[in-house]
């Protein structure tokens, strides 16, 4: 076993107040792309780039092409928890970890068995009216056709954070006690480039931050654990 991957087993094994910070790369190993990559959906072509389309502006203003770039890219039928999603939800079942905070929106924490998921970009898994917030089951956008419209007329819309728009100060809040009380904080499968959700792990406390990455972050810790997120799960 690399040393690494030891060093982290040990902290894991003699913690029982451990917080996971995840992003895009703890679902890209269930074949969900991410937006970044060298093929990522950032990296494709559109009629408009993918951060236009994904705002606040944009969907109140072109909900069609909203939703068609939605439906194409953003839904991903089949999918399954991968490795690290399981383990997860084994060492919270185990009593040792208390949170799961993600950037990611497809809710495979929770088909996985998680409990305690802190959704900081919201869930593709959800949907309301954007008039009068009436909830709507999640198949009405992501497998309907054309604009999906409330009984009130208003534009039902996905429960995912879009760009221009804040992260829900709730789930901030208790994002930010769960970083602060952890005793090892795991972060895995995000850039740590993505603000304001990044900054969080500033407001840890402990000397036990690991980062498990296949590149180079620009945040310093105090172990760092190369390899496949799945993979370094399945070892610890």
């Amino acid at each position: 076993m690399d040393q690494n991957i030891a060093k982290l087993k040990q902290w894991v094994q003699e913690s029982d107040n451990i917080v996971f910070f995840g992003g895009a790369g703890v679902s890209t190993e269930s074949g969900i792309p991410d937006f970044r990559s060298v093929d990522g959906l950032y990296n494709q072509k559109w009629k408009y780039p993918p951060e236009t389309i994904l705002s606040h502006s944009f969907f109140e203003r072109d909900p069609e092409e909203y939703y068609r770039f939605h439906r194409e890219k953003l839904v991903i039928d089949g999918v399954k928890p991968n490795r690290a999603h399981t383990r997860l939800a084994e060492l919270e079942e185990e009593g040792k970890l208390k949170a799961v905070i993600t950037q990611n929106i497809d809710g495979l924490h929770q088909m996985a068995g998680s409990k305690n998921v802190l959704e900081l970009h919201g869930s593709i898994l959800r949907a309301y009216c954007s008039r009068c917030r009436k909830p709507y089951d999640a198949d009405v956008i992501n497998h309907g056709q054309g604009v999906p419209r409330c009984s009130c007329g208003g534009v039902i819309r996905p429960d995912i954070v879009l760009y221009e728009e804040g992260l829900d100060d709730d789930v901030i809040m208790r994002s930010i006690h769960y970083i602060r009380q952890a005793d090892v904080l795991i972060v895995g499968g995000t850039s740590l480039r993505v603000y304001p959700a990044a900054g969080l792990i500033n407001y840890y406390r402990g000397n036990k931050l690991v980062l498990i990455t296949r590149s180079s972050t620009p945040t310093a810790a105090d172990l760092v654990v190369h390899g496949r997120i799945g993979e370094v799960f399945d070892q610890i």
